[in-house]
Order: C-alpha cells, then sequence, then structure tokens
C-alpha cells in the first residue's frame, strides 16, 4: 500500500488528509500526517479570540476527531531525505525515528518573520497561534485590572498603551479589535478614562492593507482616527527595549503590550532540514500542479502547498508571480492536492491550480468591517457582516461551525466574556503557595563535656571515693 506522509496539520496539511479521505478507496493508500499540535487553527478568528468575542478552543479543529482514517503524529519533522524517501520524525518526550514513505506532502505553513531588532525577540509577541491570541487578550484585560489600582500617571498609561507593528490584513483586524474591546472595558473600569489608552499601530510602508484599493484603505485609516486609535506610517521600529518602544521618527512610546504582525516566513525547520529545491525567498520550489519542482523538472513523489510553498499565480495576479500565503489559497491548493494526488496513484495527469481573487474582508471591531472585491468595497456594518458570514461557512466541519455560530449568538445578547486568565500559565502558583512543605532538616547537637563535680576533685585528692551514683540512686 502507498504510504503518504503530510508534513504538517495546518490548513493546507488538514483539508489534504481531510479530503483524501474522501478520494482515496478502502486500502488504496496509507495516510499519516505528522504535527506538533494535535490540531488546526482557523487563523482568521484569532483577532477575534483576542478580543474575547470567541471562545479559543472553537476555533481550532482537532485532527484526531475530524481524520478517522489517519494517522495522526504529534511530532516534529526535523529532516527529509528525499533522494531515499525518508523523514525523521522527532516526538517531543523519547528518541527520533526514520519514517519511510512513497510520497510527501510539505505543508508546514510559516512563522512569524522578524528582524534583529533591540528588545523585540524578549519582548513582543506573535499573532500566528491560538496561544498567542489567548494570551493577547488576557493581557489587556489583566492591565486593566492592575492600571485601575494605580494613581493616574506614567505607569498606569504605560499599562493602558498597546503597540501594534505591520499594517496588513492581520495588524489591522487585531488593532482594531483590540481598540474597540478597549474601549468596551472602560464601563467596568470608572477609575479608568478613555484619554489613558493609548492603541499604536507602526507600518514601514506609506499605506495599509495593499489587498484592498487605496481609497478603502484610507476609510480604514479614518475609521480609527475616529476611534482614538493612532496609525504611523513610513515609520520603523528601532527597539522596543525595557517597555520602550523606539521608532525610527525619534518617538518612543511605553508600552506593556507590543503585537508582532509584521510579515511570515517558510517555516524554517521544515525548509531547511529537507533536500527538496527551494527558491530566494526560502520557500519550496513547487509547479502549478502542486508537485515540487519547475516547468522543466518534476521531484517525483513530492508535494507542497500552502504558506511553505511557492506555487505560480496563473491568473497573472501574485505578487512576484506566485500566489500570496493566506488562508483563501492554502485551502483551495490543499483541496486540488488531494485530488491530483489521488489521480497519480490512479495513473492519471494531475490539474494546475488556477484561482482568481474572491475578495478581502476584515472585520474592525463589533459591527464594522471593510470588504473590497474588484472595484466593489464595502463599508461599515454590511462589510461586518460579509466577514462573518464568509468566515464562519469557511470554518471545517460543521461541528465547528455551530460552535463559533453560538459564540457571536451568546455576545449578541450577553456581551462579550471579559474576564482575564492569565493565572492559567502558571496553574500551580495557589497549591504552591499553601502546600505544606517538609521541615528542613535540624543540625545534629555538638556533645558536650559531662560536668565535673568539686566534691568528687576534693575526694580524689584526700585518695576517698566518693559513692557511686548507681548505689545511691537503689
Amino acid at each position: 500500500m502507498p504510504r503518504i506522509l503530510i508534513v504538517g496539520g495546518g490548513y493546507a496539511g488538514f483539508y489534504t488528509a481531510w479530503k483524501l479521505e474522501k478520494h482515496l478507496r478502502k486500502g488504496e493508500a496509507e495516510v499519516t500526517v505528522v504535527d506538533p499540535l494535535p490540531y488546526m487553527t482557523y487563523q482568521p478568528f484569532l483577532p477575534e479570540v483576542a478580543a474575547g468575542e470567541i471562545e479559543a478552543r472553537h476555533v481550532v479543529v482537532g485532527l484526531r476527531r475530524h481524520l478517522k482514517r489517519t494517522r495522526v503524529v504529534t511530532a516534529k519533522v526535523t529532516g527529509i531525505d528525499h533522494a531515499n524517501k525518508v523523514a525523521t520524525i522527532t516526538p517531543p518526550v523519547g528518541d527520533s525515528w526514520q519514517q519511510e514513505y512513497d510520497q510527501i506532502v510539505v505543508t508546514a505553513g510559516a512563522v512569524s518573520r522578524t528582524f534583529p531588532i533591540p528588545g523585540i525577540a524578549e519582548n513582543a509577541i506573535g499573532l500566528k497561534t491560538i496561544e498567542e491570541a489567548v494570551a493577547i487578550r488576557d493581557r489587556i484585560l489583566t492591565n486593566f485590572d492592575r492600571a485601575a489600582n494605580l494613581p493616574a500617571g506614567p505607569e498606569r498609561e504605560r499599562l493602558l498603551t498597546v503597540v501594534v507593528v505591520g499594517g496588513g490584513f492581520a495588524g489591522i483586524e487585531v488593532f482594531a479589535e483590540m481598540r474597540a474591546m478597549a474601549s468596551s472595558l472602560l464601563k467596568n473600569y470608572p477609575q479608568l478614562s478613555f484619554e489613558e489608552t493609548h492603541f499604536h499601530l507602526i507600518e514601514a510602508m506609506g499605506r495599509i492593507m495593499p489587498e484592498v484599493s487605496l481609497k478603502t484603505s484610507e476609510w480604514v485609516l479614518k475609521d480609527l482616527a475616529k476611534r482614538g486609535a493612532h496609525v504611523h506610517l513610513d515609520t520603523q521600529v528601532k527597539g522596543a527595549v525595557d517597555g520602550n518602544v523606539e521608532l525610527s521618527t525619534g518617538e518612543v512610546i511605553p508600552s506593556d503590550l507590543i503585537v508582532w504582525t509584521a510579515g511570515v516566513m517558510a517555516n524554517p525547520t521544515v525548509v531547511r532540514g529537507s533536500d527538496l529545491p527551494v527558491e530566494e525567498r526560502g520557500r519550496i520550489r513547487t509547479r502549478p500542479d502542486l508537485r515540487v519542482g519547475t516547468d522543466e523538472e518534476i521531484v517525483e513523489g513530492a508535494w507542497a502547498a500552502g504558506d511553505i510553498s511557492a506555487v505560480p499565480d496563473l491568473t497573472g495576479k501574485g505578487v512576484g508571480g506566485y500566489c500570496v500565503p493566506n488562508a483563501q489559497h492554502a485551502v483551495r491548493q490543499a483541496k486540488l492536492l488531494a485530488k491530483n494526488l489521488t489521480a497519480v496513484l490512479r495513473g492519471e495527469l494531475p490539474s494546475e491550480y488556477i484561482h482568481h481573487n474572491l475578495g478581502a474582508v476584515a472585520g474592525l471591531g463589533l459591527y464594522n468591517g471593510v470588504f473590497q472585491s474588484g472595484n466593489i468595497a464595502l463599508k461599515g456594518l454590511i462589510a461586518w457582516f460579509a466577514h462573518r458570514g464568509y468566515h464562519g461557512l469557511a470554518m471545517p466541519s460543521w461541528e465547528r461551525k455551530w460552535r463559533v455560530i453560538g459564540d457571536w449568538w451568546h455576545n449578541f445578547w450577553l456581551n462579550r466574556d471579559n474576564v482575564s486568565l492569565q493565572a492559567v500559565q502558571n496553574p500551580r502558583y495557589v497549591f504552591e503557595e499553601f502546600a505544606a512543605r517538609p521541615r528542613p532538616a535540624q543540625p545534629a547537637a555538638a556533645p558536650t563535656e559531662p560536668a565535673i563535680d568539686p566534691k568528687s576533685v576534693e575526694a580524689e585528692k584526700s585518695g576517698k571515693a566518693p559513692a557511686s551514683t548507681g548505689a545511691a540512686a537503689s
């Protein structure tokens, strides 16, 4: 039976395995998915998780629950020797092992791309995982609690200041969602004022959201300004040491929360550990039919899709001639990859991937959004409905859809759940504080000299022995 190894269980990996289960006949192939996490994260919902609008567990899809005929391995692929069709699997516990395969599908996704700016690695947080989104939400809520106990002044405003780096879709969405959440929190904190909350977005280019028209992006800037958010265009971050964000303009912004959304790069662990061809931006070189290779040469038995791959955009609208790394392409590439892989196993020819962009939609906080498709642009409430409608339908499986829709329904009537669970990152703190511990061992007492009886000394000198203590006792 042919062995198919899928490296990565994100968008592209999950959908490839999910669709292979539908296309492959029973016993036609053996499919294995390897990922360090046992779930897929629906990343377009991360800004809403960070703003407390969706329960964190509802935007992840359990691999074992939804992949019924696929073997799921929770580990990392740290090496790919495609010349010998062997991959190195490294689990979090135990020894690594060699996994043989006949077909390999590389869908390990992307990670946050950063630059060697002082303080960023130590103080910033990304927005690529569900854990990061939860940490951002809890940090904002906890900082409001702490600020409410402080007198008005610089330290209180530092806790209430948020800096987001990167003006793409992810950056704008989380920036707007956090601004909306902070505004809604103020009614519960009468000690704090709107003027003490500061939100700054730093963008190195002269505009935000390059996926939409310039006119639409300018509308977003004006909308953010109305809500008290500050966007710094043509500005770079020079440092983020000790909670002070230094900008290229010379301005310094004291902040306790720095969110980094300034781009992504292909998963370096998988790319550098493989012998598959790589293009100049560090992505796996992929053909339009999603097989690894070039127009002139095919790497037999190797496939790639999603953010880790450089797939030519046959519509001619891709950046640099390639599909941009987003969920829209990853999902559709994965669906075609499953069909093509099944076709090749059956001796048929694969099809080429071609997808015309459906447009871009973003949520900008409750009841506000923006949508762009060609020359059509929607703004405000109708765009917000379009955003929720599109992503609600795009969420994999009806089981997950109903959970997300349920969160939206509950929040409509009950408002968002603004409770910080930051202590969950150290869940044993209460137990440790009050747990009984063994008393420290006492040092052994030093031996003491026996007391000398003066009468005994006198008796010895006179030659008379004293009565024994034993006889006296008797």
